[in-house]
């Protein structure tokens, strides 16, 4: 068994658990489940965008710790005051030490900025949890969703307001998963089977995806030449996590990522 098969085992046992504590009409009462949602679609693509979805993670199964010394509030302000367009906070606490709380947290902190929930969903009940705390966005992963399942939660999801963000590997997987309950395409460069990265994938995958779908490279992105060099690809949305959180002050390290963008492209 790979990581990704135990962390949907383990997913399927708590979202069990879930649903017996809190019922969706239970969901449906949170103060935040009826509030309008923002379109990451539309922020990735406004003119003079950076592009950049930065991501609050404290750890994951690969790296371990990667930073648990952080406020989630004080960070996600201080990515969007860097120049992010969208938000992604972890949620999935077993493996990536994220919580609701910590979700919690940043969209009381940022509430004019589109937010991904970003976890493993494998239940309609997720998205009803999404939506009660607040989330814009949901994230649908090929590598552990039949079609048929990401086609049904998608149009779940586009029931309640959220956005859809597919994520996908490879050519196998963008080809048998692509519906029109999604509105981007993320090309994950870490395989999360066996934890390798490399943004060639992303790159391989740029010209197979249709432009009706706001195209996102995932994972591995650490520079300012590789985002400009996707971006030539096709890319608008660059998700970024573990290249600021490894530092004392992640918003900072965005900040100089941008303006090593902002550089590069103003004397190309």
């Amino acid at each position: 068994m790979n990581i990704l098969d135990k962390i949907v085992a383990h997913k399927r046992t708590e979202v069990a658990d879930a649903k017996s504590r809190v019922s969706l009409a239970q969901l449906e009462q949170a103060p935040l489940f009826g509030r309008p949602t923002l379109s990451l679609k539309n922020a990735l693509t406004a003119n003079g965008a950076s592009g950049i979805i930065s991501e609050f993670k404290r750890k994951s199964p690969s790296k371990g710790i990667i930073n648990d010394r952080v406020l989630p509030e004080i960070v996600t302000q201080g990515y969007v005051a860097a120049g992010a367009n969208g938000l992604s906070v972890l949620t999935d606490t077993n493996f990536f030490g994220g919580t609701f709380e910590d979700f919690g947290k940043a969209r009381a902190a940022n509430p004019a900025t589109p937010m991904l929930r970003k976890d493993f969903m494998i239940d309609e009940y997720q998205l009803w949890e999404a939506k009660a705390i607040g989330a814009d966005v949901i994230l649908l992963i090929a590598a552990c969703l039949t079609p048929d399942e990401i086609s049904y939660l998608g149009q779940k999801a586009h029931d309640l307001g959220l956005e859809v963000l597919l994520e996908v590997h490879d050519r196998e997987e963008l080809e048998q998963s692509l519906c029109e309950h999604v509105d981007m395409v993320g090309v994950n460069n870490r395989n999360l089977k066996t934890f390798v990265t490399s943004v060639e994938t992303s790159l391989e995958l740029a010209q197979l995806i249709p432009d009706n779908f706001v195209k996102i490279s995932e994972s591995s992105l650490k520079d300012a030449d590789t985002i400009l060099q996707l971006r030539a690809a096709g890319y608008q949305g660059f998700l970024i996590g573990e290249t600021f959180m490894k530092t004392e002050d992640p918003a900072a390290a965005l900040r100089g990522l941008v303006d090593e963008i902002t550089s590069k492209t103003q004397f190309a």
